[in-house]
């Protein structure tokens, strides 16, 4: 049988997926300056292909182009925050209640095994082990996503998965855990899964984003706007 090995990925796209990943861990801070010259040495691209590259992250949100200046990091503020929670919430309650009822006993699995994951991650957190807050921040968009993963539906998954990574940004620059009643809630979201607990699950995970932005905010981390 022929193997058909998929193509590597270009310079470009390498380039990309470090500059968005970057922004997304805070690796590049909120509203700072991109610098052609200065992302062209670090990460590879030529100028012209990272001028395209920062126009396509613009129109994810993530950068700004700043008219003739050039381009920065999108800002974080308190209001924004709360409008990415509020879409998050909007797109995972309806992905959780479709996969709830048509999950199997693989997306259960998968389930299970994510949340062993993010489980035994917060339980270094809790011993003060914050280390590596990006392998946390991992694990609990895996379990997460796991959850709505039995949704059916592969633009609800990419919409999720859009969203996640806005609201992801504010939690790596607040560097924001919440403590044992975090993991409390992710257990609970666990058991609803299992039992197909639609109603249950839906009202935690309101509490449970929620209750980080408000959090967040309380740290007064954040600009009003």
């Amino acid at each position: 049988m022929l193997t058909i090995t998929p193509p590597a990925a270009s310079i470009g796209e390498l380039a990309y997926r470090r500059i968005r990943s970057d922004i997304i861990f805070g690796r590049l801070a909120p509203a700072q300056k991109l610098r052609l010259e200065v992302l062209r040495e670090t990460y590879g691209a030529s100028v012209s292909t990272l001028r395209e590259l920062l126009n396509r992250l613009s129109s994810e949100g993530l950068v700004e182009a700043e008219g003739q200046k050039g381009f920065m990091v999108s800002p974080v503020s308190a209001t924004n925050l709360r409008e990415i929670a509020a879409m998050r919430l909007l797109l995972e309650g309806h992905a959780l209640a479709q996969s709830f009822d048509a999950g199997d006993m693989e997306w259960e699995g998968r389930v299970v095994a994510a949340h062993h994951k993010l489980a035994q991650m917060e339980k270094r957190m809790l011993a003060r082990d914050r280390a590596d807050p990006e392998l946390w921040k991992r694990y609990d968009w895996e379990f997460h996503h796991a959850l709505v993963s039995a949704c059916g539906s592969q633009v609800l998954m990419e919409s999720h998965a859009a969203i996640y990574d806005k609201y992801l940004r504010y939690q790596m620059v607040a560097v924001i855990f919440r403590g044992d009643i975090a993991a409390q809630e992710h257990q609970i979201l666990l058991d609803c899964a299992l039992r197909r607990d639609k109603a249950r699950a839906a009202s935690v995970l309101a509490v449970h984003v929620e209750a980080c932005v408000d959090h967040t905010v309380a740290t007064g981390a954040l600009p009003d706007a």
